[in-house]
C-alpha cells in the first residue's frame, strides 16, 4: 500500500484542509487562536464607476468570537 491512499478518497484540497485542522487542533491555545485568525478570509466587494470606486461591501462579515478559558488557566 503506498503513502498517497487518500487520493482514492479525497481531493487534494479536502486532504490539505483535513491536515491543516489537525494540525490547529493540536496546538496549545494561545498558538490555536493565532493560526485560527490567520486562517480567517474576508471579502469585499466594490463597484467602480468612470474610474471611481463606490462604497465597499462586506460580504461575509467577520464575527468576533470571544475565547473562554477554563478554571484551570
Amino acid at each position: 500500500m503506498s503513502s498517497a491512499t487518500w487520493r482514492n478518497f479525497f481531493t487534494y484540497n479536502k486532504y490539505a484542509q483535513i491536515t491543516a485542522r489537525a494540525v490547529r487542533q493540536s496546538l496549545k491555545e494561545s498558538e490555536r487562536v493565532v493560526a485560527e485568525k490567520r486562517g480567517t478570509t474576508a471579502l469585499k466587494y466594490q463597484q467602480w464607476e468612470n474610474g471611481v470606486g463606490g462604497t465597499q461591501v462586506f460580504l461575509n462579515p467577520e464575527v468576533v468570537k470571544e475565547v473562554k478559558k477554563s478554571a484551570a488557566v
